[in-house]
């Protein structure tokens, strides 16, 4: 009997895709561009119905961020919550824009504001995910003094996700900036100590450190090039891989 050629399967399982806020800013950054927003739905909707558990936690640069508040006089902390309750409005937009494409999903906030979003319970997320529901994560780690980086890093280790994925608006890691220097020098793989020993500014010392302590591999890609999402998640060579 002729034998039936199966189909590629996903090299990754279960993900956690760190989101910018600017990114759901588009081209300028800021706000909320309605563009942007679908075709980041689109590409989530992509994976997940490769049956790939998809956990996502989104940034909130585009409304407001806490340390260049402070510059401007505001006080730390509440700059940093400040900037934790942007990314809540920006995780029910992206909330919105996946279930019009009828994926169901759920909000969790490490901010308790129940009216709109439930509360982070480590174990409710794993059973949202084995339900087939999308779970974005808010509020950062509820503690002001952390990136939305190292609430990723947090939450990818807390949930079992196989990779943490960052989408950035380049095509990974340089030694330095490529906007700067055409002669910029592209890293297929590097390790964490080497990122952090060259202050490479894709993420912060405290999520490198964490990935790097339970050995959580980073891949950081062009999130805005079409189907690049499920690429990595297909295991292709696309962007930078971030391991031991």
């Amino acid at each position: 009997m002729p034998t039936t050629k199966r189909a590629p399967q996903p090299k990754y399982r279960r993900i956690l895709l760190k989101l910018s806020g600017e990114a759901l800013g588009g081209e300028g950054g800021s706000g909320i561009c309605p563009e942007a927003l679908r075709n980041m739905a689109e590409q989530i909707r992509e994976v997940r119905c490769l049956g790939v558990d998809v956990l996502i936690v989104v940034g909130g640069g585009n409304i407001f961020r806490g340390l260049p508040g402070c510059q401007k006089g505001i006080e730390r902390a509440t700059g940093d919550y400040m900037g934790m309750l942007a990314t809540v409005i920006n995780a029910l937009a992206l909330q919105d824009a996946l279930e019009k494409m009828d994926v169901p999903t759920r909000v969790q906030s490490a901010i308790a504001m129940a009216q709109v979003a439930e509360a982070f319970i480590r174990r409710r997320a794993i059973r949202h995910m084995e339900k087939g529901r999308v779970v974005i994560f808010a509020g950062g780690t509820g503690n002001p003094f952390f990136s939305t980086d190292t609430a990723a890093a947090l939450r990818a280790n807390e949930v079992g996700a196989e990779v943490l994925l960052k989408a950035t608006k380049v095509d990974g890691i340089y030694d330095c900036d490529p906007k700067k220097n055409l002669n910029a020098k592209r890293y297929a793989q590097i390790s964490y100590l080497d990122a952090l020993k060259q202050q490479l500014k894709v993420m912060d010392a405290a999520a490198f450190s964490l990935c790097m302590e339970n050995k959580m591999p980073i891949i950081v890609f062009d999130f805005f090039k079409p189907h690049n999402l499920r690429r990595v998640v297909m295991g292709e060579e696309v962007g930078t891989v971030v391991v031991g």
